[in-house]
C-alpha cells in the first residue's frame, strides 16, 4: 500500500490578459475548475499507474461539508484511491485561486481551509502498518507531517517527503527532526536551496551542492526535479544518478511535479531502485504536460509503458 498524507483542493482558474495589480480589477471570460491539492494529485498519479490494483493507494486528508468536498471525494474514488481516511470537517474544502496571463505567468492564492484540520492521529493504523511507502508534502501542518513520519518509520515504511510549497517561516529544529525521519526528499532546484538555507547552509544558489549536503548530513536520498532537464538523485555517499525528461511541447505544466512524486512513490512500492523509479517518474511527468489541468494529463499504466518502450 501507498499512503498519501496531505492536501485536497479545488483549483479555480481564470485566464486573463494581464494579472491584476493591487487595487485593479481585470475581467476573464470564464473560470474553470480542476481537482487539485498536492496530496490528492500525487494520489491520483500513483493510482492511475496501478496494475489492476496490485498496490493500493490510500489518501489521508480532510475536506469540507460542501459541494467541493463531495466532488473531490468522488473524483478520488473514480480514480481508484481509497478515501476511508479522508475526514469531512466543518472548515471549507481547500481552494486555490489561479489567474494565468496571456504569457503563461500565473498568480496563485491558496485558501487552506480543511487542510489545516488534517491530523496524523486520525489516520487508521492499517494505513500506517500496511504502507510500504508514505508520501508527505507541505500543504498540511508540519507538526502533523512529522507525527505521521514517525508513525510510519516505526512501522518500517519508506518515507518520501516532497518539500513543496516552501513555507514563509519554518523552525529549523522541526525541519531537522523531519529530515532525520525520512528516506527520500524530493525538491526542485529552488526548493533544494531553500531547505539548505533553512538548515543554515549557504550554497550560493548551487542546488546540487545543497542536495549533496542534505543527503550526507541526514542520511537520505535527495532527488532534484529540474523540469525539461529531468531529475537527479544524490545518495548519502555523494553518488549521483540522472533521469531524462521526455521531449514534449507542453500544454500545461501544472501537476507535473505531483505526477513525478506519485509515480516515483509507486515505483518504490514496486521494489524498483531509485534510479529506475525516477526514470519512470520523469517520463510520466512529461506526459502529464500534454493536457490542461493538474490531474487530467496524468498517464495510465498503459500510456506510461507505451512511452517507456518507444
Amino acid at each position: 500500500m501507498i499512503t498519501i498524507f496531505g492536501s485536497i483542493n479545488m483549483d479555480l482558474v481564470a485566464r486573463v490578459r494581464s494579472i491584476a495589480r493591487p487595487g485593479e480589477t481585470v475581467l476573464s471570460r470564464r473560470a474553470d475548475s480542476f481537482f487539485g491539492g498536492k496530496g490528492a494529485n500525487q494520489a491520483v498519479a500513483a493510482a492511475r499507474i496501478s496494475r489492476e490494483g496490485a498496490i493500493k493507494v490510500a489518501m489521508a486528508g480532510a475536506v469540507g461539508r460542501d459541494p467541493f468536498g463531495k466532488a473531490c471525494l468522488d473524483n478520488l474514488t473514480r480514480n481508484g484511491v481509497d478515501v476511508e481516511a479522508i475526514k469531512v470537517v466543518d472548515e471549507p474544502t481547500g481552494c486555490a485561486f489561479i489567474t494565468v496571463d496571456e504569457h503563461g505567468e500565473n498568480a496563485i492564492t491558496v485558501a487552506s481551509g480543511a487542510n489545516l484540520a488534517v491530523r496524523a492521529l486520525d489516520v487508521p493504523e492499517r494505513l500506517v502498518s500496511d504502507a510500504s511507502v508514505l508520501v508527505l508534502q507541505m500543504e498540511v501542518p508540519l507538526a502533523e507531517n512529522l507525527d505521521m513520519a514517525l508513525r510510519a518509520r516505526r512501522a518500517g515504511a519508506t518515507i518520501l517527503w516532497n518539500f513543496a510549497p516552501v513555507p514563509a517561516e519554518t523552525e529549523r529544529a522541526a525541519m531537522a527532526d523531519m529530515l532525520a525521519a525520512i528516506d527520500v526528499l524530493v525538491v526542485n532546484e529552488h526548493e533544494a536551496v531553500s531547505v539548505a538555507a533553512i538548515m543554515g547552509e549557504e550554497v550560493d544558489g548551487d542546488y546540487l551542492r545543497a542536495a549533496c549536503l542534505l543527503a550526507h548530513t541526514y542520511g537520505l536520498v535527495c532527488i532534484i526535479t529540474a523540469g525539461a532537464k529531468g531529475a537527479v538523485a544524490v545518495s548519502p555517499d555523494g553518488r549521483q544518478s540522472h533521469a531524462a525528461a521526455r521531449p514534449v511541447t507542453p500544454v500545461d505544466t501544472t501537476g507535473a511535479g505531483d505526477t513525478f512524486v506519485g509515480v516515483l512513490a509507486y515505483g518504490l512500492a514496486e521494489g524498483r531502485e531509485v534510479s529506475e523509479a525516477m526514470r519512470r517518474a520523469c517520463v510520466a511527468a512529461s506526459l502529464s504536460c500534454l493536457t490542461a489541468g493538474a490531474q487530467a494529463g496524468m498517464p495510465s499504466r498503459d500510456m506510461l509503458e507505451a512511452a517507456l518502450s518507444s
